[in-house]
């Protein structure tokens, strides 16, 4: 468990409290010369009240992060929380929140003042603002002050908190805060010790097609353990929390205007190892993308052209050439939706009108027709599993979502070794492409010709699926990536 630091300004600021080992006073935080092994690794919460520049609490965390270590809050934060123009701004992108609470009736009068601490708050119905303001400027302790003028809320001053400037109720809210925000305060050294590294997994527990069923989720965890990472469970509202960890494993289905790819960037930033990250995310999750990168690096794919809102007009003529069955697709669909098979010009018009109304993109492909799509896993480079996923039964694809009801086809999964070397050869090019990350590449063989047909960020890898082959080792090996890449980056730290 990565070591935790609470840095305050007098011993006496903490007297409301549980003791602590982790406590420490400034003074002594920064009388500290030596750099331990462990210091790249060590989590620093900073309660001082002299947080403004070049106070004592602004020198705490400008040493925290010369140090390496994973300080709240960062210089970063502090300097925003400086400027008055940033306050201004971050209103901006709370207004509609702010709209929807005074529909409510959640705000009253024509001022309140916020107390947040570490994102919650004590005010009934204003939880969801005390928790984006967090995660705009990520501070243990904030004070919010805002105002109506002319109809309109205006955020008229944020501000860090002092400790001792918390009373009874509020003191209560912040110990319990702080031990949901970081449950490694109240554990004993010994329990600390026991792993070397914090691994938050992202998950949805209500996804009805997650990218990892229950039972992998649970190997996860067991494999990290075994390597002494500390396999957390984290769902989105977790977002503020991300500096806790030391890599990010998302198993949640990604998409680029979702708190996925934002959470990514936000680990990424915090120098989180990340898989997958969010280059990764922006290159997989759009299929025009892809298009144009895999025709550019001649990797094969299927022949296809991307239309243009403004080609609605001249379908006709465009489509004068192509031979039906086609397959019209939108930028960013996952597990065959936004996929239509097109038999003709007519049906291409229409189906292209229905798409267009939510992407001014389309591409538009070959139809392909195969009893089963190969899966090819790789992560890091290497392949990790090759899976045949069979069609739907009475469908052309793997998923069918035509019956209100998603079905999907049958799978077998091989020894990589087992599959067809030009589909591995073909996957391998194509995942070069994108990064180094995890990957599930989609390839179609048809007699000698293979295609890709997808490149897939966060790839299923189910109990029962992708792990018939490995087993535990499947799991196994991708905690021993995450820890290579977690001990790479504690050695540049020192």
């Amino acid at each position: 468990m990565s070591p935790l630091r609470i840095v305050v300004d007098r011993a006496a600021d903490w007297r409301p409290y549980y003791p602590s080992d982790d406590l420490i006073t400034a003074a002594d935080y920064l009388a500290q010369e030596t750099v331990g092994e462990q210091d790249s690794t060590t989590h620093v919460i900073n309660l001082c009240s002299g947080l403004d520049y070049l106070e004592t609490g602004y020198y705490v965390s400008l040493l925290a992060q010369a140090r390496g270590q994973r300080v709240l809050p960062t210089v970063e934060t502090l300097n925003q929380l400086a400027r008055k123009a940033l306050v201004d701004l971050q209103l901006e992108s709370l207004a509609p929140l702010m709209d929807e609470l005074t529909r409510r009736g959640a705000l009253q009068g024509d001022a309140f003042t916020l107390r947040i601490v570490f994102g919650e708050c004590l005010q009934e119905g204003l939880g969801r603002l005390a928790r984006r303001l967090f995660e705009r400027l990520p501070c243990p302790l904030l004070e919010a002050r805002f105002q109506r003028r002319q109809g309109l809320w205006r955020l008229a001053r944020l501000k860090p908190l002092a400790l001792a400037a918390l009373n009874g109720e509020e003191q209560d809210l912040f110990a319990q805060a702080l031990n949901r925000h970081s449950r490694k305060v109240w554990r004993t050294p010994k329990a600390r010790r026991r792993y070397r590294y914090d691994l938050a997994m992202l998950v949805d527990p209500k996804e009805t097609l997650p990218p990892s069923n229950k039972s992998a989720l649970k190997q996860f965890i067991r494999a990290g353990r075994r390597l002494g990472i500390d396999v957390s469970l984290i769902t989105k509202r977790d977002e503020s929390r991300l500096a806790e960890f030391d890599a990010l494993f998302i198993r949640e289905t990604t998409s680029l205007d979702h708190h996925t790819y934002r959470m990514a960037r936000r680990a990424e930033h915090e120098g989180l190892v990340v898989i997958d990250d969010p280059r990764s995310i922006l290159r997989c999750t759009n299929k025009v993308y892809l298009h144009a990168l895999l025709g550019t690096k001649g990797v094969p794919a299927p022949e296809g052209l991307l239309l243009y809102r403004d080609d609605l007009e001249r379908l006709p003529e465009k489509a004068a050439g192509l031979q039906f069955p086609m397959v019209l697709k939108i930028p960013d669909g996952a597990f065959s939706r936004g996929v239509v098979k097109i038999q003709s010009a007519d049906q291409l018009k229409q189906e292209a009108e229905r798409l267009f109304e939510s992407s001014a993109l389309l591409l538009l492909q070959e139809w392909l027709p195969t009893e089963f799509d190969w899966r090819i896993g790789v992560l890091d480079g290497e392949v990790l599993f090759a899976s045949r996923y069979y069609m739907a039964r009475g469908h052309w694809q793997i998923y069918d979502h035509s019956h209100g009801k998603t079905r999907s086809g049958a799978f077998t999964t091989h020894d990589p070794k087992d599959a067809p070397k030009a589909v591995v050869k073909a996957a391998l090019k194509a995942t070069r492409l994108i990064g180094d990350g995890l990957y599930g590449v989609d390839l179609k063989q048809i007699g000698e010709r293979v295609v890709v047909i997808e490149i897939n960020d966060n790839p299923n890898l189910d109990a029962g699926v992708e792990d018939v082959v490995l087993g535990p080792r499947l799991y196994s090996k991708v905690m021993e990536v995450f820890l290579a890449r977690m001990e790479d980056r504690r050695r540049h730290r020192r």
